[in-house]
């Protein structure tokens, strides 16, 4: 591909503000932005506070190297649902300007500017307006943006500029490709790729020739140049969507609390979801639409860069009737859920996907976390959990169980860096079956009837003929592995740890670990 000044080959973006409040999920959990803070997802950094960035602590980092970074940064869990519920007071704010607020994630919404621009005498009136009315519904930073389209006003929104109309493009040029990782889920591949092949900026980007793009990258190439190009993302579609493809349905009784309301949202996200993939669409704007039995309504409408899942839609939902219920009292609902509505307003062609042969994804797999959803909208957020392998010496701290919504359950396999690491004195593999809650004390003698210990070289006194645990009988050794020593924590007077382990075989054919710290024998673990 040769760059060249190719002419723009798409339509200008449509003019749209967007309100940028930069981390978000650290003001939504009441933290203070001058206090090194991370928000962590799947055991790595989605968000951080800029006393963190400060440190050198970035988002995608691992756990353990933000806290090598900065050893006094504070973790937050990762909560959507929290950040959804207090996004809601600056989304009603917006409102007071245009009813057509679009939610893309917590933290940023959006409107056209067409109209409101006009009532209020131009783009940056408006903006001034719009700032105003966000900074009295909110105790933390906001930014306001204007540009042709939404990829573009949010990186004015992160400067707090309003670009003049037309002026797009030179506006865009001096960025970096990095921001298109941001814009869409296969974004990060590909800006790899661009930028092995020399393309720095978005300016070099746009200079390509979009056939060229096309034909090497598909869909995600056409949509990178076009952003770059600041045109609109896709080409514009004018026809609506089929009626029948609107999903809605009454409950009776009316639903009083928000889990019964989001098993229903779930079941008309799949309804939805298989009418239109019988249709050959995907949904990447929808409007959901809440009533109560007292007629009171709320409507949000979410937008997705990629494609809009039945799971996310329903996320969406429940996300959408938190914030209502967390309201001001004047705005939340005074009786129970009797009607929700998904009206898809954005859909387009489904451009699929590969699934897996051997690992990787597969339709198993995108059934499973389907049904994990479905037991989360059953029992409540955190119901549902799943192991991940955390590494570590002893067999509790191995394997983990996290709730189901934590982890990105399209990943191979769950396993963090940590598991894989070294670790020395870790046990062999296969690990234990079953570890209890609570070692239990034991005693380990040899022929001589004496305890056995291990030395400061880390050898067994003598060889184990005889294990009791607990107050039961005894038990000959008939085999013995072992021991594997483990100093944890030296430099930590008060969690320092000295102790051995030792795989131990009774002549009753069971298998146990067991572990010898200050001369107390403990039983940790079964083996089947």
């Amino acid at each position: 591909m040769t760059p060249q000044s190719g002419a723009r080959t798409g339509r200008a973006g449509v003019r749209t503000m967007v309100v940028w409040c930069p981390d978000w999920a650290l003001v939504a959990a009441g933290v203070d932005l001058a206090v090194p803070a991370v928000v962590l997802h799947a055991n790595r950094v989605v968000a951080t506070t800029p006393s963190a960035r400060a440190e050198g602590v970035r988002v995608g980092l691992r756990r353990r190297e933000a806290q090598s970074r900065c050893p006094g940064v504070e973790l937050v869990d990762h909560d959507p649902a929290r950040d959804a519920r207090a996004f809601e007071a600056v989304a009603g704010a917006v409102e007071a300007v245009t009813p057509r607020v679009e939610l893309t994630r917590p933290g940023i919404c959006s409107f056209p500017t067409r109209g409101p621009s006009r009532y209020f005498g131009g783009d940056e009136a408006l903006a001034r307006r719009v700032a105003d009315l966000v900074a009295d519904a909110l105790a933390g930073p906001s930014r306001v943006g204007v540009a042709d389209g939404p990829f573009a006003a949010l990186l004015a929104a992160r400067r707090g500029v309003v670009v003049p109309p037309g002026a797009t493009p030179v506006f865009l040029a001096p960025f970096p490709l990095e921001v298109l990782e941001d814009s869409s889920v296969d974004g990060s591949a590909l800006t790899d790729v661009l930028a092995r092949l020399g393309i720095a900026t978005l300016a070099d980007l746009a200079a390509l020739p979009r056939s060229d793009l096309v034909a090497r990258f598909g869909w995600p190439g056409e949509r990178a140049h076009r952003l770059a190009s600041g045109d609109d993302a896709r080409l514009p579609d004018t026809r609506p969507p089929p009626p029948d493809l609107v999903a809605t349905v009454e409950l009776d009784p009316p639903a009083e609390r928000v889990d019964a309301a989001a098993f229903a949202a779930k079941r008309l996200a799949d309804d939805l979801h298989e009418r239109l993939a019988g249709r050959g669409l995907s949904c990447a704007q929808v409007l959901v639409t809440a009533e109560t039995e007292h007629g009171e309504r709320h409507e949000r409408c979410w937008r997705h860069e990629g494609a809009l899942t039945a799971p996310a839609m329903a996320e969406r939902v429940r996300w959408q009737l938190e914030g209502w219920l967390d309201s001001s009292a004047a705005g939340r609902p005074t009786s129970g859920i009797a009607l929700l509505r998904l009206e898809p307003t954005e859909v387009g062609a489904a451009r699929g996907r590969q699934l897996g042969f051997w690992g990787g994804e597969t339709a198993a797999a995108e059934r499973a976390a389907r049904a994990l959803a479905r037991v989360d909208g059953l029992l409540g957020p955190g119901a549902a959990t799943v192991p991940e392998r955390r590494g570590g010496r002893s067999p509790a701290e191995a394997i983990a169980l996290v709730p189901a919504d934590a982890v990105d359950l399209t990943e191979r396999s769950l396993v963090t860096d940590a598991a894989v690491a070294p670790w020395p004195g870790r046990l062999p593999a296969p690990l234990p079956a079953r570890v209890l809650p609570a070692p239990v004390r034991a005693e380990v003698v040899d022929r001589h009837d004496r305890p056995v210990g291990v030395s400061g070289r880390g050898l067994a006194t003598a060889a184990p003929t005889r294990v009791r645990v607990g107050t039961g009988a005894g038990q000959a050794v008939v085999g013995w592995a072992g021991p594997w020593p483990v100093d944890e924590r030296w430099w930590d007077t008060v969690n320092h740890r000295r102790r051995a382990r030792f795989q131990v075989l009774t002549d009753e054919g069971t298998a146990l670990l067991l572990s010898v710290e200050d001369g107390q024998w403990w039983l940790e673990a079964t083996y089947d």
